[in-house]
C-alpha cells in the first residue's frame, strides 16, 4: 500500500479512537493508539503533530486523564470522496469473501474487511446500499478444512518446513502417512490443494487439504527448487492435478454447445476452429481425469477424438452410464 494511503488509514482510525475515548471518559494516547493499530507510538506522535499542525485539528492532551481529546465537539476529519468504481470494488471485494466461508480464513479475511470498513469516515460521496439489492457473487460449495491443520500447513509454507501428515484419498478407510515439502497452496472450484514433495512417493503431488486427516510441524528444513514456477499449478494448464505425459486434446462441440464455448477460454493454449455448425477446441493437457469429468458436463454436445486414451475412457464411461438406466 502506498505511504500516502497508510497513514490515512491511520489518521482515521486516531480520529475514531478518540472520539471513542470522549465518549467513553477513557482517553486515547499515544500508548494505547500505537498498541491497538500495531505501529510504534513515534508514529503516533508524527500523525498527531501532522493533525494538529498541518490539518489544524483541535487536538489537545489532558494530563490529568492522560489521553487526547478535541477541544471542538463538533469537529470532523476532512471527508474522504469515493468514486464509483472505487466502491463498487469494494462492495464486490466484500461478497467474494464468502468463497472461502468453509475455511479458517474466511474469519481472518471478515476481520480484515471490517477493519478497513470500519475506516473509512461515515460521510462518503455515495450511497453504497443499492448494491445490495442489485449485485450478488455465487461461489462454488466449498469443502470444510480443520482449522488447526490449515494453520499447521500455513506454517509450513511461510517457514519452509516439512510436514508429517496422515492422508485419507476418496474411498479409503484411513490415512497414509506422509512427510511432504510444501511448495505452494492454491484455490481451485471450491477446494484448497497443497502442492508438494511427497517423500513417499519421491514426486511432486497434489493434496487436498480436506482430506488431510492429521498434520504436524516437522523441525527438518527445506529449500525451495530453483525451477519452481508458481504458474504451472494454476495458470498453464485444464484442472488442478498434473501428470507425466502431455497429450494434445482435441473436443468436437456440435452446433448447440459451440456459442457457449466459444465465450470462454478453458486453456491458456487452446484453438479453436469452425467445423461446420459446430467447432474444435484443441489444447494441451498432461492430466485427463478432470477433462473427461468436464466432456460429460455438456452430455451428447461434445465428443472427444483425441487423445485416443481418453476416447477409450469415455466409451467405457457412457457405456457404463447406459447399463445403469436400463434398456
Amino acid at each position: 500500500m502506498a505511504k500516502g494511503k497508510t497513514q490515512l488509514l491511520r489518521l482515521i482510525y486516531i480520529d475514531s479512537s478518540i472520539r471513542q475515548g470522549m465518549k467513553s471518559g477513557r482517553l486515547a494516547n499515544c500508548t494505547s493508539l500505537a498498541a491497538g493499530y500495531e505501529v510504534s507510538r513515534k508514529s503516533i506522535l508524527r500523525d498527531i503533530d501532522y493533525l494538529k499542525n498541518q490539518q489544524d485539528s483541535p487536538i489537545d492532551y489532558d494530563p490529568a486523564r492522560r489521553g487526547y481529546y478535541y477541544t471542538e465537539e463538533n469537529y470532523a476529519l476532512p471527508a474522504i470522496h469515493i468514486t464509483e468504481s472505487d466502491l463498487f470494488a469494494i462492495c464486490i471485494a466484500e461478497k467474494a469473501l464468502r468463497q472461502h466461508e468453509n475455511t479458517p480464513i474466511y474469519h481472518k479475511l471478515v476481520s480484515v474487511f471490517k477493519r478497513i470498513e470500519n475506516s473509512l469516515p461515515e460521510r462518503i460521496s455515495l450511497d453504497p446500499s443499492w448494491i445490495d439489492q442489485r449485485l450478488s457473487v455465487i461461489q462454488p460449495k466449498g469443502t470444510v478444512i480443520d482449522p488447526a491443520i490449515w494453520d499447521t500447513v500455513a506454517s509450513g509454507l511461510h517457514e519452509n518446513r516439512v510436514l508429517a501428515i496422515s492422508y485419507q484419498k476418496p474411498g479409503a478407510r484411513k490415512g497414509v502417512s506422509r512427510r511432504v515439502k510444501p511448495y505452494h497452496v492454491v484455490s481451485y472450484q471450491g477446494e484448497w490443494y497443497m502442492i508438494g514433495h511427497c517423500s513417499l512417493r519421491n514426486d511432486l503431488l497434489t493434496f487436498a487439504i480436506s482430506r488431510i486427516r492429521d498434520a504436524a510441524l516437522l523441525a527438518e528444513k527445506f529449500v525451495l527448487p530453483e525451477d519452481l514456477d508458481p504458474a504451472r499449478f494454476s495458470e498453464h494448464r485444464f484442472g488442478i492435478f498434473r501428470g507425466d505425459e502431455t497429450h494434445t486434446v482435441k473436443i468436437y462441440f456440435d452446433a448447440t454447445a459451440a456459442p457457449y464455448v466459444r465465450e470462454r477460454e478453458y486453456h491458456p493454449d487452446q484453438v479453436i476452429e469452425k467445423q461446420g455448425d459446430g467447432l474444435l477446441l484443441s489444447f494441451p493437457a498432461d492430466h485427463l481425469f478432470e477433462i473427461k469429468q468436464w466432456v460429460l458436463s455438456w452430455g451428447a454436445g461434445a465428443r472427444v477424438l483425441e487423445p485416443e486414451v481418453l476416447v477409450s475412457e469415455m466409451r467405457k464411461e457412457v457405456a457404463a452410464m447406459a447399463a445403469g438406466y436400463g434398456s
